[in-house]
């Protein structure tokens, strides 16, 4: 475990050394409002690091040496984004294994299932909702960190054999191209939005009030606690609760201290008081019923991509989903922002 300055200098030397270097990262997003980076997991040929994020550390000699590197990572939104929220880090070049695998015609790309299929060793489960930010951490938690980089630059080498064989270098090139643009757009939450979670549309006047009074309220309590909000309430609760007290109940949660209970039945009452022109809007829904031209281009684009996912090998939904579909049907300017090339390539080609 990489804690100290010294130690990280230790290993800077073999980083530095290496062309590809493979990463993966733990947060704690499951045990904390806030998510953080817990752990930052780093591999090249031989080697295998875990450095803390939590412990007293300059990580800034860490990213200066994989700055110009290529980084392996298998799924890579998800830790592209945390690197760059945590560290300032975002990498020049990446191979992303579940990329390569969907483009060589793999359907079983989980870490596991590539693992096993190239390397024939199964991985031990049991860590993966384990609380990162704990100290120490167990010798099986280091363990099954290290698993999720280990393998990775092996993998790459012969994902890439199979890429070369099939002609699919560049496409692979464009969609992680593609990849590090998406995961450098911050996605951003409306505020008055966020509390319409599944199951809110079929609430209507002072119950919807209430579900939106008893969301913040829950917010309010993790944010306080430190404590992702499904600790505090299931979202299925919270949507039980407001219909109880919209129709006059008074649901109990016992495992609630006085307190909370007080402020959870105050929140609901904040909503049950406001009038009827404060409650919250129906949202309705956007745009126009689809043309019979844009359900005939919709049907034909499809029918394209099907042929072409066939062909090829691909998954159909990994060349275009139903949902970029409909929209490119409906205006296909749309295309260049949704598509990379050679999936446009692929949509485009007629017989």
């Amino acid at each position: 475990m990489i804690a100290n300055a010294a130690q990280l200098s230790q290993s800077l030397s073999d980083i530095k050394a290496a062309e590809r270097v493979a990463i993966d990262t733990e947060a704690d997003s499951l045990h904390c409002y806030r998510e953080k980076l817990c752990l930052l997991q780093v591999s090249v040929a031989g080697k295998d690091f875990v450095v803390d994020p939590l412990a007293t550390i300059d990580l800034a000699p860490l990213c200066l040496a994989l700055a110009d590197k290529e980084i392996v990572l298998h799924g890579a939104d998800f830790d592209l984004r945390l690197l760059r929220r945590s560290l300032d880090f975002v990498p020049k070049r990446i191979f992303d294994t579940v990329i390569a695998a969907r483009l060589v015609g793999i359907r079983e790309f989980s870490l596991a299932a590539l693992v096993k299929r190239f390397c024939n060793v199964d991985l031990a489960k049991g860590s993966q909702k384990a609380n990162w930010a704990r100290r120490p951490l167990s010798a099986r938690m280091v363990a099954y960190a290290i698993n999720d980089t280990h393998y990775l630059l092996g993998l790459a080498t012969k994902l890439e054999e199979e890429l070369n064989q099939r002609g699919r270098v560049e496409w692979f090139r464009q969609s992680c191209r593609r990849a590090l643009e998406l995961s450098a757009i911050d996605r951003t939450r409306v505020a008055d939005e966020a509390w319409r979670i599944s199951g809110a549309g079929a609430l209507r006047g002072p119950a919807a009030a209430v579900l939106r009074e008893l969301w913040n309220w829950r917010e309010r309590q993790a944010e306080a606690v430190d404590r992702p909000p499904f600790h505090i309430l299931q979202n299925s609760e919270l949507i039980s609760a407001a219909e109880s007290f919209a129709n006059g109940g008074t649901p109990d949660f016992r495992h609630f201290s006085p307190a909370r209970r007080h402020d959870f039945r105050e929140a609901a009452e904040r909503g049950l008081c406001l009038p009827e022109k404060a409650w919250p809007v129906i949202r309705r829904r956007t745009g126009q019923r689809p043309t019979a031209d844009v359900l005939r281009r919709t049907e034909e684009i499809k029918l394209r991509r099907d042929r072409a996912a066939i062909q090829h090998d691909l998954e159909p939904t990994f060349i275009a989903s139903r949902s970029t579909i409909e929209t490119i049907a409906a205006d296909e300017t749309r295309a260049t922002e949704l598509l990379v090339p050679w999936q446009r390539d692929l949509l485009s080609a007629r017989d």
